[in-house]
């Protein structure tokens, strides 16, 4: 299962490369013209081994952008509530699944993201074509589904190691391909309807 396999690299990562990395990934994302434009941004919290994003909220977060970070509903959807520093998160844990972060503040509702100018996506992989390989829960195929609804097109980013840039990831129907990626070493973009 290519899932397991891109987990089993992550869970090899010292706390020393996690830290490395999440340092490295906030300096290349804040470097993004659509990040130093952005006035609202969706986000999550990075847990265990997934590539670091405390430091870019902080960053984010102190450039007065208005952050907003998921909590995850009983049925898989997301709603949202806002980041205002490490202090308005809180530690849930839901069911089987591994605990997550966030946030302890009022819950605006799962149609909050359709108001950000970029999303950050987590994920495992991207492929040569932007198609993401999600944890598969869902969760997000939902989110990018309310966004085409909405008929709102943020940028979509996904924070990636290295080596999970690969060529070719399963993508279904539904699937939407992220505009960019971004690693410890550069910024990846993908050109759409090309």
């Amino acid at each position: 299962m290519l899932r397991r396999e891109f987990l089993a690299v992550r869970n090899r990562l010292t706390v020393d490369d996690l830290r490395e990395a999440a340092g490295a990934l906030a300096e290349r994302a804040l470097e993004l013209p659509e990040l130093a434009r952005a006035r609202s941004v969706a986000a999550y919290v990075s847990v265990g081994s997934e590539p670091g994003t405390l430091a870019l909220l902080d960053a984010l977060h102190a450039r007065g952008v208005r952050v907003l970070l998921p909590a995850l509903l009983p049925d898989n959807d997301l709603d949202w509530g806002a980041y205002t520093g490490e202090g308005s998160l809180a530690r849930v844990q839901h069911g089987g699944k591994m605990a997550l972060f966030e946030p302890s503040g009022e819950r605006l509702g799962p149609d909050a993201v359709t108001g950000v100018d970029v999303v950050l996506l987590p994920g495992l992989a991207v492929d040569a074509r932007g198609m993401r390989l999600g944890r598969g829960g869902g969760s997000y195929d939902r989110v990018l589904a309310r966004l085409e609804r909405a008929d709102v097109q943020p940028t979509l980013l996904v924070l990636l190691y290295d080596s999970e840039v690969v060529e070719r990831v399963p993508a279904e129907a539904h699937d939407r391909p992220v505009h960019a990626v971004v690693t410890p070493s550069g910024v990846r973009r993908f050109r759409h309807g090309a």
